[in-house]
């Protein structure tokens, strides 16, 4: 009514190989016994077999009897069969084979660990230098940016205004004076609707213009870019470059330059089209002021203001 459950083997793989490689040595040594129980055997009867029953007494080789070569031949025989159950077997055999497999198994695996930790240091010395790479590079940067002053420079009124149809609301010889005085030698850096309001580039000063458009076209000398931060890679050995316009330019600049050279234009004008950033005074300290009265020459009072970021 019940089936019996087939017994399933505890005995494991290297148990049973265990097992068998045992057999298999008790065999080699039983046949290496009776070969041995032969040869004793043999020896003697071929002994009898010359001297007593005279088989072959008169057949010599070199003087000796022909049984006497016959025993150690098998004696030779006999050894060959000893050496390869004990010697052979031993040093040669699968367990043998499987040692030397191990070994060399191990020798590579230690190659490997090897090769891992040469690996790991090297890749340790490459982090190190790139590390050491970049942070050599930020203080070369850091310390060009700290010899490089950025100054925006502007004339607006009271209410922030700085032109109109992309001209100027007023005209102040002494405010032109003194743009020219500052930014003589140095880079400036403007929009392409302020370097279009001159009649031709300025005298001693390299012009750089952001511009959008493609294959814009300018006069020998002036270098054309497509973004701010292009603009101030080409005045980046110009230790102090001048931000000159237009409003768009001083508002994406307003936050990273270190210097400002207002001319506060004293009166409101209300028909602007352009407006200068409202100055921060948390973040911006006046450092001098100049006032300037109105007169024959200049329609208008004003003061000259130079801010530096705190």
């Amino acid at each position: 009514m019940f089936s019996k459950k087939k017994q399933v083997s505890s005995i494991d793989k290297d148990q049973l190989e265990l097992i068998e490689n045992a057999q298999k040595r008790i065999k080699q040594k039983k046949r290496l016994y009776i070969h041995f129980v032969i040869f004793l055997i043999g020896a003697v009867f071929l002994i009898v077999a010359n001297t007593v029953l005279g088989i072959g007494k008169d057949f010599k080789i070199a003087g000796i009897n022909w049984f006497v070569y016959a025993i150690f031949a098998w004696l030779f025989l006999f050894i060959y069969h000893f050496i390869t159950v004990f010697i052979t077997h031993k040093f040669m055999g699968k367990d043998w084979e499987k040692q030397q497999l191990e070994k060399l198994v191990n020798q590579q695996e230690l190659r490997i660990d090897k090769l891992k930790q040469n690996f790991v240091k090297e890749e340790t010395k490459i982090a190190q230098t790139q590390a050491y790479t970049e942070a050599t590079d930020n203080a070369i940067s850091d310390q060009k940016k700290k010899t490089s002053e950025l100054t925006i420079i502007v004339a607006a009124g009271e209410n922030n205004a700085i032109g109109k149809d992309n001209d100027l609301i007023w005209h102040l010889s002494d405010d032109l004076k003194r743009f020219k005085s500052l930014t003589n030698g140095h880079h400036i850096i403007m929009g392409r609707k302020t370097f279009e309001s001159f009649p031709k580039p300025l005298p001693n000063r390299t012009h750089i213009v952001i511009t959008r458009q493609r294959d814009y076209k300018v006069p020998s000398g002036v270098i054309v870019v497509n973004s701010l931060d292009d603009a101030l890679d080409a005045a980046r050995l110009d230790k102090q470059p001048f931000i000159i316009g237009g409003g768009e330019i001083y508002k994406q600049s307003m936050s990273f330059v270190d210097k400002l050279e207002i001319t506060r234009v004293h009166a409101d004008f209300e028909n602007a089209d352009t407006f200068f950033p409202e100055i921060d005074e948390t973040k911006w300290q006046e450092i001098s002021r100049t006032a300037h009265d109105a007169d024959e020459k200049h329609k208008f009072a004003f003061s000259f203001i130079t801010y530096v970021k705190k």
